[in-house]
């Protein structure tokens, strides 16, 4: 196997110590050998990677992409047997800017498995894929649930059966369901290959948010069972007792924790669970020029009030200790799309959380805004999220046995998250991403 020693950095390690300067990281095939100071031991066949005093830190993570996000009808219909494909190339895009490991919380099961194969066989390079397929009790992306409208230029039969595709046997029908009888479906969910389980305590589209999509009784069969599958069980929420119904229910994670969608912040006692509890919570948070300009469009397009209340929930989930998930439900769009009018009036031009590839970095921006200590947005862009997702034994911080991920970067991400833009090395399972040649297959990413 082949041996690698990155020499003369400043290691960050995730775990919160402080940084080692003079450090070294030894790699031997895809695991870490050896971590420490000038002391450590180079083995005399190693590959040598000066970094000149640059900076390590482990393989960023993001803890709730979308990987074939893209749902305008032109999209769907045009790669509708490529779906892996778009997933790839958005694992890519993503692998690229120094995230490593992603995982996908909403998408079409039988796509993404096929592309988490072809990434993790060694196929095709591209971020590590972990997925959950359907959020259990919505639709698929052309449903009430996400965008109606595309039904109106599509055939009713494709529409349906796009649909199938990502809701599979945990679509909407479970809500009519007994509780016998969603246990029943949500075995056979947690059986079909996915790695973690997601399912929606609220509704998702803006007239149904606000609702309780499964009552408390049927939440607790499902985090049940998922727990009894040996998966983590997280939640979309969309309203303060949402998040107070996924507390009792057990969850393991709450997703866009931040995200109410009502007038009013996290109720003080809410807060005090969620810390009690030590639920980890994948924020949304924005930066002030984005915030301004959703206060902005605010004025004719009132749905974008929220965005205020979910600043005021992120500082308070901040202050009051909550574990925190670098997360931006972020994508890849066509040119297409991006041009559209719907478009436009829903999305900010510049610092979009929903970028791949970029998000993360407007997430970093934004937290570092809001007061959080550089230490912790690294450990929440890392070993948080592996925590949370129960793969910390192999990944988030570099430590001796765990997978070879990691990023070198040419200035201090503890001095300004900005700096985490400054990329000069990608390393996944040991093997230095040649970032220059990716996507390997431009479909979304290509010419307009």
């Amino acid at each position: 196997m082949k041996v690698q020693a990155i020499v003369n950095a400043v290691v960050i390690d995730g775990t919160g110590r402080p940084p080692i300067r003079g450090g070294v990281v030894v790699t031997r095939g895809d695991r870490i050998l050896a971590v420490g100071d000038s002391t450590v031991t180079v083995p005399a066949d190693a590959t040598l990677i000066d970094t000149a005093g640059r900076y390590v830190i482990p393989g960023l993570m993001d803890a709730n992409v979308h990987l074939i996000l893209d749902f305008w009808p032109l999209t769907l219909a045009r790669y509708e047997d490529r779906y892996h494909e778009l997933a790839v190339e958005a694992a890519q895009v993503a692998l690229r800017a120094g995230v490593t490991t992603v995982f996908d919380s909403w998408g079409p099961r039988a796509a993404l498995m096929r592309a988490r194969h072809q990434i993790a066989s060694g196929e095709l390079p591209g971020a590590r894929i972990y997925l959950a397929g359907n959020i259990v009790g919505l639709g698929g992306p052309l449903s009430e649930d996400f965008f109606p409208q595309g039904r109106e230029s599509l055939l009713e039969a494709f529409s349906d059966r796009i649909n199938l595709l990502w809701q599979e046997n945990v679509g909407l029908d479970l809500m009519w369901m007994s509780p016998t009888q969603v246990r029943d479906e949500i075995r056979r969910h947690v059986d079909s290959g996915i790695d973690f389980l997601k399912y929606a305590v609220t509704g998702h589209g803006l007239k149904t948010a606000q609702y309780l999509q499964f009552s408390p009784r049927v939440q607790a069969v499902i985090v049940e069972e998922a727990h009894r599958a040996g998966l983590t069980a997280q939640t979309h929420t969309t309203s303060n007792e949402g998040l107070h119904l996924a507390i009792e229910a057990g969850v393991d994670l709450m997703q866009h924790a931040d995200v109410t969608f009502g007038p009013y912040p996290i109720p003080e006692e809410t807060l005090a669970l969620i810390a009690a509890h030590r639920i980890p919570c994948a924020l949304l948070p924005r930066t002030q020029s984005a915030l301004g300009w959703y206060e902005e469009r605010a004025r004719s397009v009132p749905a974008l009030r929220h965005f205020a209340i979910d600043d005021v929930n992120d500082r308070a989930l901040l202050e009051a200790g909550a574990i925190l998930l670098l997360s931006t439900d972020g994508g890849l769009f066509s040119h297409n799309t991006l041009t559209s009018k719907s478009w436009d009036s829903w999305n900010p031009p510049e610092e979009n959380l929903i970028f791949l590839g970029q998000g993360h970095l407007h997430w970093l921006a934004a937290m570092e805004q809001k007061g959080m200590a550089p230490m912790a947005a690294l450990m929440a862009a890392t070993s948080n999220i592996a925590r949370a997702y129960r793969v910390e034994h192999d990944l988030g911080t570099l430590e001796v046995g765990k997978i070879a991920d990691l990023v070198v970067l040419d200035d201090d991400p503890l001095v300004s998250a900005k700096h985490y833009q400054s990329v000069r090395l990608v390393m996944k399972d040991g093997i230095v991403i040649d970032r220059d040649n990716l996507p390997t297959r431009r479909l979304l990413t290509g010419p307009k």
